[in-house]
């Protein structure tokens, strides 16, 4: 797991300020008050470690439960009304520091933190300048999958845009999906100019959503959840597509000869975030709640029911057998340098007050129907 500390100087440099306002932190954990509001993705607030967290601290957790862009957005506006955290996902993170409904958090109050792989403790998906507005959680890169009884290993991305797999490219259904393309443009088409698959101008997004409209008639299935892609692969519906290491594992474990790459362009992976709401009404609880999440132990309690990776570099030898490898949080620093982790695709391109323009989510979303359609 050691691995996990050494990472690429691009992986590591947060995004520009949003803000100029000098964030106000929490010096101290007082008295807890008792109780606590999560608005969480599902599998983030389970029994098993919620009921031992209560007994432990006498705050009585209220879970709420969010699954979309749009969901998670209006749940939070204002200020996240009756929430006092929210586990982002990397598409949400900064909306919502944009729409200024979470405040920065005091790392020094979360002692696991200090656990965490360097790539994990100041990602711009919940980092902004030297401002942390979350603490990372849980990551899964969205790999090339591919039936190794029917294609050798793909080199590159280019494979699930090639013809000669017309009805049989498995794809996610998310507008995020839009930065793979980008993500292989970058390096298919230089002259795009492309620097960062989350920051694309006018132009540059034009021709990702023209890339992808070709690729349409290939595709068998947007899939929506882990489950329908094992299924996709297991019916011999799919040969090849976008997947978790989860899907990887499920499929390997049912007998289907799948195998998993990260082609030469590189993958984006997703990195959820505990955030703090800006009108948290139990803040003290709150705190203690980062600090229990953060720890090895419940980091890979999350880990091995979630299916994904744990930030903390001392969950690993926590985890039930294999998962550590199974769902790649132990990996060599040059795989984690080939991750480009998802962030809120902005129209200031994170950066206020600044010349450049991008491309922001909302146009992403409405984009992706149209691709689909």
């Amino acid at each position: 797991m050691t691995a996990l500390c050494v990472v690429a100087a691009a992986l590591c440099v947060p995004a520009a300020s949003l803000t100029k306002t000098p964030p106000k932190l929490q010096k101290s954990i007082g008295k807890g008050e008792g109780a606590l509001s999560l608005l969480v993705l599902p599998g983030y607030a389970e029994k098993a470690w919620v009921t031992p967290f209560q007994r432990q601290t006498g705050c009585k957790v209220d879970i709420k439960y969010a699954s979309a862009f749009d969901d998670m957005t209006s749940l939070m506006q204002g200020g996240g009304t009756g929430v006092d955290l929210v586990t982002a996902a990397g598409d949400v993170g900064l909306q919502l520091v944009d729409d200024g409904d979470i405040t920065p958090v005091n790392v020094a109050l979360v002692p696991g933190w200090k656990s965490f792989g360097a790539t994990f403790k100041s990602p711009g998906t919940n980092t902004v300048g030297t401002t942390h507005y979350g603490i990372s959680s849980q990551f899964s890169p969205n790999l090339l999958v591919y039936n190794a009884a029917r294609l050798a290993r793909p080199a590159s991305w280019a494979a699930v845009y090639s013809a000669r797999h017309r009805g049989k490219v498995s794809m996610p259904d998310d507008p995020m999906a839009i930065a793979d393309a980008a993500l292989y443009l970058a390096k298919a088409r230089p002259g795009l100019g492309i620097k960062d698959p989350f920051e694309l101008t006018d132009a540059q997004f034009a021709t990702v959503v023209q890339l992808l409209k070709t690729q349409r008639p290939l595709v068998a299935e947007y899939w929506a959840t882990a489950s329908d892609e094992i299924a996709l692969f297991k019916n011999g519906g799919a040969t090849l597509g976008s997947g978790w290491p989860y899907q990887l594992a499920a499929l390997q474990k049912a007998h289907v000869r799948v195998k998993a790459t990260v082609p030469r362009e590189g993958v984006t992976a997703w990195l959820d975030s505990w955030m703090l709401s800006k009108k948290a009404a139990h803040p003290n609880c709150a705190y203690r709640w980062l600090d229990y999440v953060s720890t090895a132990k419940v980091q890979a309690q999350i880990a091995d029911f979630y299916g994904a990776a744990p930030v903390n570099v001392d969950a690993c030898r926590l985890m039930a057998k294999n998962n550590c490898a199974v769902y790649r949080a132990g990996e060599p620093a040059a795989y984690y340098r080939r991750l480009r982790f998802w962030k809120t695709p902005l129209s200031d391109c994170g950066v206020k007050g600044g010349t450049r323009k991008c491309v922001p989510y909302a146009r992403w979303s409405q984009a992706w129907g149209d691709i689909k359609g």
